[in-house]
């Protein structure tokens, strides 16, 4: 099957992360795949056999809804580069995708990477009344979106996120992990991933336990130059290292004792699954949707109150007093990543992939 998998960039984020790991699997399994970006670098290195098609600059329009727009219907134009379906990824994207699929009868599956109370403005609500409806099929992290998109009437589908790391023995003693809390994200999205909270809350922490480090990894220079300005004001910056972006985030979370998930709002934060999988011991805000799709309190892991800082500090000071039972969660942690495994949530895709074009 031919399929194309439209994404804005593939420079750095949890979506773009599930792009290329998703399209390594179905490429792996004998799909045509190709991956189609609007603007942007690449950041992740991808499977030999996926094609990669930049539709980017248009000498009239600067918006990627617009350029995007009359490049992919000018790409299009020629039979032999349509696919049999067009994964498309990114909301607002779905503003340009879902047009230029009706139009030249492509069949076409939009995803959402979010929850939706977190983005109810104006321009998603016409599109998830008035576009999507023309969408064969859209796709939602985790079961608190279903029902919202359900009554619009829409062919609303459960895909969680993959993990894209193998899950690590727990009984795998041959590193010997740092005393170190470790938070991975895109920097300059500081606000939506709670980093700017972190920064106050490390304080409360580092300061009664000298021998711990927070490990901020992302990439952003807004953000990094934001976070830093915080922690340089506060009495343990020292003690809170910015990596910068990283391509080893498997090795960096083995060495790493404690995961936290700072985030005021996620769809299902591939980083916590990836956190989970390598041996961290993970801590994260309750928010609206994703964390508790992961961690079951107290067996698992530990959720927090949503944003309660003081509640977190407690949670992290808790952890690194009580090394059983941060055994304890690592132990029981492989059990509920089974259901985000790549074969688990790839063969979902091919089977919605194989369902939206059967139904001519």
């Amino acid at each position: 099957m031919k399929v194309d998998i439209l994404i804005n960039k593939m420079s750095g984020g949890g979506a773009e992360r599930v792009v290329s790991i998703i399209s390594d699997y179905l490429v792996n399994k004998g799909h045509n795949i190709r991956i189609i970006t609007f603007t942007g670098s690449d950041s992740y290195e991808l499977n030999k056999a996926i094609e990669r098609v930049k539709l980017h600059e248009h000498p009239l329009f600067h918006s990627v809804v617009f350029h995007g727009f009359f490049k992919l219907i000018s790409f299009y134009k020629k039979k032999e580069n349509r696919p049999d379906i067009i994964s498309s990824h990114i909301d607002l994207l779905g503003y340009m995708t879902i047009p230029v699929a009706k139009l030249l009868g492509i069949k076409i599956i939009v995803s959402e990477h979010m929850n939706h109370s977190t983005r109810n403005d104006l321009s998603r609500k016409i599109l998830w009344n008035l576009i999507y409806p023309f969408a064969n099929a859209v796709t939602v992290l985790t079961e608190y979106d279903i029902d919202f998109f359900k009554s619009k009437g829409l062919n609303v589908i459960l895909m969680p996120n993959p993990c894209s790391f193998e899950t690590r023995s727990n009984t795998d003693t041959s590193v010997d992990t740092k005393k170190e809390i470790i938070t991975i994200g895109d920097l300059n999205r500081y606000h939506h991933k709670g980093f700017d909270n972190l920064i106050t809350i490390a304080e409360k922490v580092l300061t009664k336990n000298p021998e711990w480090t927070l490990k901020i990894v992302g990439g952003g220079d807004t953000g990094i130059a934001h976070l830093k300005n915080l922690a340089n004001n506060t009495t343990v910056k020292d003690q809170i290292i910015f990596t910068g972006f990283r391509k080893d985030i498997k090795e960096l979370l083995i060495d790493s004792e404690i995961y936290v998930l700072s985030s005021r709002f996620e769809g299902l934060p591939m980083t916590l699954l990836e956190a989970m999988s390598q041996g961290s011991c993970c801590i994260a805000f309750n928010c609206v949707s994703g964390p508790s799709d992961v961690i079951t309190n107290e067996l698992n892991g530990l959720l927090i109150e949503d944003q309660n800082l003081e509640a977190m500090a407690n949670g992290l000071n808790r952890l690194i007093n009580n090394p059983e039972l941060r055994q304890k969660f690592k132990q029981n942690a492989p059990e509920a990543l089974n259901k985000f495994s790549i074969e688990n949530v790839g063969n979902k895709w091919i089977s919605l992939f194989n369902e939206i074009v059967k139904n001519d």
